[in-house]
């Protein structure tokens, strides 16, 4: 499961897909979650959940 901003979407959707060889599911992260989860990529904040199930 990877947290995401709007700029690194596309990577995380890549390295899911290549790690686990599946279709990755994408889920937009509610307003609350937002609030205290950051981009794993950055420091802006999570906007996205990436993840393969």
């Amino acid at each position: 499961m990877i947290y995401c901003c709007e700029e690194h979407i596309e990577l995380a959707l890549d390295i899911i897909v290549d790690e686990y060889e599946t279709a990755p599911k994408m889920t937009k992260l509610s307003e609350e979650e937002k609030l205290s989860t950051g981009c794993e990529y950055c420091k802006n904040q999570a906007i996205y959940l990436v993840g393969n199930e």
